[in-house]
């Protein structure tokens, strides 16, 4: 996944554990455990500004995004037909008249 969490590092730079922090914002250790190995699926603007509160950090501190080198070598691909057409070039300009034979 290309959005990393950081929230280890935050929390070894503060010299706090992860049971003190889930106490000081109301969260379970089991869901705070959770975003912490970066197996969450989403994480609520609340909660971020609760750990930000407590960490006293911005949310880029926690996470980061880092595309895989796979992701970045990929075709972009039109959704609607699933292939690469959206990238070729035009033969001419949108707005140029219809080349007469």
């Amino acid at each position: 996944m290309p959005i990393v969490v950081k929230l280890d590092d935050v929390l070894h730079a503060r010299r706090m554990t992860l049971t003190e922090l889930a106490d000081r914002i109301g969260i379970t250790l089991a869901n705070l455990s959770i975003l912490k190995t970066g197996k969450a699926r989403a994480v609520r603007f609340s909660t971020l500004e609760a750990i930000c509160d407590v960490l006293q950090c911005q949310p880029g501190d926690l996470i980061e995004y880092a595309p895989s080198s796979l992701a970045q070598e990929a075709p972009v691909k039109d959704h609607a037909t699933g292939s690469s057409a959206a990238r070729r070039p035009l033969k001419r300009p949108l707005n140029a008249a219809p080349e007469e034979t």
